[in-house]
């Protein structure tokens, strides 16, 4: 499994992407679909990859991030968007 993780977390964010353009092109069901599919494959990795901190410590730090940023983007969409 540990072997595959590159490649799962790569195909998660992928799909996240794609779930954002057929939201926005077939229809939002179809695209929260692959959304939450894809979020669901990137978070079991980050939570592998967590439970061995000293082998995959640099991704980890990299996940954090990514996760701080996601988390201020939604805070800074969710107060500006209120009007």
């Amino acid at each position: 499994m540990k072997k595959y993780l590159k490649e799962i977390e790569t195909v998660g964010i992928i799909m996240m992407f794609v779930g954002v353009i057929l939201g926005h092109t077939a229809g939002m069901n179809l695209g929260a679909v692959f959304v939450v599919i894809g979020i669901l494959l990137w978070v079991a990795t980050v939570v592998i990859k967590s439970m061995d901190w000293e082998k995959y410590r640099r991704d980890n730090i990299v996940n954090i991030v990514i996760m701080l940023g996601a988390i201020l983007a939604i805070f800074t969409t969710f107060f500006l968007s209120k009007k």
